[in-house]
């Protein structure tokens, strides 16, 4: 069942569409994500939930009840804001036990305590509550921000690209304590963010947006390796993008026609036909990188030189530069490159098998 729905929602601002008639569905204990770049809708999304923006039309719905016109304070849809707004005169314990004491209907000092020790511990705090926030590292400072929320127990937590300001390294450990947190709490996450990585590794299923509507909703794995269009495919990462005629459709493949002759295999799509022009995507580590003369490694192979090379750490991209004039990029452990001895100019064979090519929708 679903427990926080958006039902043809669209929220304008001015001659700005916003959100634009979205219908979303989001499971009870989810870890949820929304991503996209920068003006897609996202936190739009979020704060509507939230009860911070009113929706033109359409209908919000938390635990089957529809929320749409209720204020904030009614939702129980907490939210954590990249900037922690935390209160520097208060210690850590009376800004988690703020909201606690705000209510109308007020919690006994000794209850209010109880929760505040249990939310502490649950973010890794315990034995921080006397101190104030200024004494506390940025990724302590978000942890607090977590229990003040998380100790209210909404049935729904927003979080509008919380992990925005911390450096890479402790962004990272904080995506793994977020997760952590979020199945032991087993509580509904809503997490906005436009950082791929972040949103593939946390999320029990993810939505891609673009210009107020949804591109594309599934699991990371699903939305990663078979993005449904152009633009999913570009957005999630480095992606070999082609465009070609369909020349045959047959059980096994779909045969695609490249320019300057190079024809390749996908898997049968449905809709696609003889005559249709599509665009189709490989991702780069899907190629495999072998020598000009090697025994064909895949259903698909073709020949070029190398253009340019990028380490990248574990890894190495290698762009190709084929016979036909395409540039294509193969991802490979930076070992095996080394290994290779793989240098610019030198002449190589590129190859990956049918299924690993994705027909994309226009």
């Amino acid at each position: 069942m679903a427990h926080v729905e958006l039902l043809h929602i669209t929220k304008r601002f001015g001659a700005t569409v916003a959100v634009h008639d979205l219908h979303l569905a989001i499971h009870e204990g989810e870890f949820f994500s929304l991503l996209g770049p920068s003006g897609c809708g996202k936190t739009t999304t979020l704060r509507l939930i939230g009860g911070l923006e009113t929706p033109d039309s359409g209908d919000i719905r938390i635990a089957g009840e529809v929320v749409t016109t209720w204020p904030p304070y009614a939702r129980r849809a907490n939210i954590v804001f990249q900037h922690y707004a935390l209160f520097p005169h208060l210690t850590v314990q009376d800004n988690i036990a703020f909201g606690l004491r705000t209510r109308s209907h007020k919690l006994p000092e000794v209850e209010i305590t109880r929760r505040v020790s249990e939310a502490l511990e649950l973010v890794q705090l315990g034995g921080f509550g006397s101190r104030r926030p200024q004494q506390l590292s940025g990724g302590q400072q978000q942890r607090v921000a977590l229990a003040r929320a998380l100790v209210l127990r909404p049935q729904v937590l927003l979080l509008d690209e919380p992990l925005g300001a911390l450096d890479r390294q402790l962004r990272k450990a904080m995506q793994r304590e977020l997760r952590r947190i979020q199945q032991e709490v087993r509580m509904t996450f809503l997490y906005v963010t436009h950082d791929q990585e972040e949103a593939l590794s946390m999320s029990d299923r993810l939505a891609v947006m673009q210009h107020g509507v949804i591109e594309q909703l599934g699991t990371p794995q699903a939305i990663f390796q078979t993005p449904r269009t152009t633009f999913v495919a570009d957005f999630m990462g480095a992606a070999n993008i082609f465009g070609g005629r369909v020349t045959a459709v047959t059980p096994q493949a779909v045969h695609i026609d490249m320019p300057g002759g190079l024809t390749v295999t996908a898997p049968p799509t449905p809709g696609v036909a003889v005559g249709a022009t599509i665009s189709f995507v490989v991702r780069p580590d899907a190629v495999q990188l072998l020598p000009s003369d090697a025994a064909a490694a895949g259903d698909n192979t073709c020949v070029g030189k190398i253009s340019r090379t990028v380490y990248l750490g574990e890894t190495t991209e290698i762009e190709v530069t084929l016979r036909t004039g395409l540039t294509m990029i193969s991802r490979v452990p930076s070992r095996m490159a080394q290994q290779g001895g793989y240098r610019q100019n030198d002449t190589v064979q590129l190859a990956w098998q049918t299924t690993d090519c994705h027909v994309l929708l226009p």
